[in-house]
């Protein structure tokens, strides 16, 4: 009888055992991820969230008006990671301000392009032509960049990125750059042989930056590729992990492609070809 009475106590405390041991699976499962962007197109994000909520991770997307907040948020804690800026911007931001963040996955770029008005192609801008240019350190160097790229002025080999119109060294068609507040690179189009504007300035005053741009960067524009990040110390975090692997998916990529008809490229690249170390 009391072998009985045993063997019953037994039984009993493995199933209450294997109970607890399932729900506290379930519950360490069941994560929340705060992921801040900039803006309020949660398109993408309402996608991915979607295909983490079958892994049992629920983002809670944190929206910001600017570009500063989402970093110095994830540095103090309030968000998990974000998700809304290029490379190049994120080093020198974390470098200026001395946070210890660290990229986890690369998604797309938002290409900056070269807009006219008066030409068709970059080649038929005429020698002396005005081109305006976003004023900021960091896109003025990547609007020049722009125009190196489109064969129309020559900048350093040591150029980073971060320059001034002062660095170019050969401008054979005598181009006049002008820079202007970046939010007015739409509205000098009547006055100048062509502009270059942000991809998403482009956005909000009607153009697709692949269709309606005379020039337009491609998938080799590396530092401009935008990122996740988190704080140094969650890099290896098993949910942000998921999480980028869910973004950098196939149907990812299509939902973007198909969603955006352009205006964002998917560029899935490993980190180190954006200069991250493991």
């Amino acid at each position: 009888m009391k072998k009985l009475v045993l063997a019953i106590i037994v039984l009993c405390l493995s199933i209450f055992s294997a109970a607890c041991s399932s729900q506290s699976t379930a519950k360490a499962k069941d994560v929340t991820v705060k992921i801040g962007i900039s803006g309020s197109d949660n398109g993408i994000w309402d996608y991915i969230s979607k295909k983490a909520k079958k892994e049992g991770i629920n983002i809670k997307i944190v929206s910001f008006s600017d570009y500063v907040l989402p970093n110095t948020a994830l540095a103090d804690g309030e968000i998990d990671a974000n998700a809304f800026q290029t490379n190049a911007y994120f080093f020198a931001f974390i470098k200026e301000h001395n946070l210890d963040l660290a990229p986890i996955g690369t998604t797309v770029i938002a290409p900056m392009g070269i807009y006219s008005n008066k030409h068709k192609d970059v080649k038929d801008i005429p020698d002396g032509g005005k081109i305006a240019v976003p004023n900021d350190v960091t896109n003025e160097g990547r609007a020049l960049l722009l125009l190196q790229e489109a064969g129309l002025i020559t900048l350093p080999k040591d150029f980073d990125g971060s320059g001034t119109v002062e660095q170019i060294i050969s401008n054979p068609k005598h181009l006049k750059i002008v820079p202007v507040v970046a939010g007015q690179t739409p509205r000098v189009l009547p006055d100048v042989a062509a502009s270059i504007i942000n991809n998403g300035i482009a956005v909000d005053a009607g153009f697709n930056p692949v269709k309606d741009s005379i020039f337009h960067e491609g998938a080799t524009a590396k530092p401009y590729i935008n990122i996740i990040a988190t704080r140094t110390k969650d890099k290896n975090n098993k949910a942000l992990k998921e999480i980028v692997k869910l973004y950098q998916q196939k149907d990812t990529a299509e939902f973007i492609k198909k969603q955006f008809k352009g205006a964002l490229i998917p560029t899935f690249v490993p980190l180190s070809e954006i200069g991250v170390k493991n």
